[in-house]
C-alpha cells in the first residue's frame, strides 16, 4: 500500500456537499482505503480570480493503485460530479477538481501527470489541508509540507464550520 494525497477543490453549485461526497467516493475505489480527510476551507479564487471562492480540502489515502490508474480514477470522479475538463482551460470555475498531489515518493513527470504537484510547495490553499490532513507530509525532492505552509501568507484561507 502507499499513502497518496489528494487535493479536492471546487466553486460551483453546492461546492461543500460535491467535495463531501467526492471524499466519499475516494474511499470506495478499489484497493484504496481512506485515512484522513482535512476540513472543508473556503479560499480565493486563484489564477483567474474574477470568479467564486473555491471550497479545498485535501484526502489522504493508502491505495494499491498505481499513479497513473488512481488519475484515472479521480478523473471518473470528477465526470461522475459533472466536470468538463477543456483543453487549454486553467485556472476556471469548476464543479470538482481532484489532483493527485503526492503518491509516496514518486516522482513522475509523464504526459497528464507530475508527482508532486508541480505548484504544491507553493500554494497555501493547498498545503493548509495537506497538513491538518498528514501532518508529517513530505514533498520528494522538496521537503517537509509543514515547512512549505510556514514560508508563506495564508491570508484568506478560512475553515469551514
Amino acid at each position: 500500500m502507499t499513502r497518496a494525497a489528494i487535493g479536492l477543490g471546487g466553486n460551483l453549485g453546492d461546492a461543500a456537499t460535491i467535495l463531501r461526497q467526492a471524499i466519499e467516493a475516494l474511499g470506495a475505489l478499489p484497493g484504496t482505503r481512506l485515512l484522513r480527510a482535512s476540513r472543508l476551507y473556503r479560499t480565493p479564487a486563484w489564477g483567474m480570480t474574477a470568479q467564486p471562492d473555491f471550497i479545498n480540502a485535501v484526502a489522504v489515502v493508502e491505495t494499491t493503485l498505481a499513479p497513473m490508474a488512481l488519475l484515472e480514477h479521480l478523473l471518473a470522479i470528477e465526470r461522475r460530479f459533472g466536470r468538463v475538463r477543456v483543453d487549454g482551460e486553467r485556472w476556471g470555475p469548476r464543479t470538482l477538481d481532484l489532483d493527485l498531489l503526492l503518491h509516496g515518493e514518486a516522482q513522475l513527470d509523464v504526459p497528464g501527470l507530475q508527482l508532486p504537484h508541480p505548484r504544491l510547495h507553493e500554494r497555501a490553499f493547498a498545503l493548509v489541508p495537506l497538513v491538518e490532513a498528514w501532518p508529517d507530509a513530505a514533498i520528494p525532492g522538496i521537503g517537509g509540507a509543514q515547512a512549505c505552509l510556514d514560508a508563506m501568507a495564508g491570508e484568506g484561507i478560512e475553515a469551514l464550520p
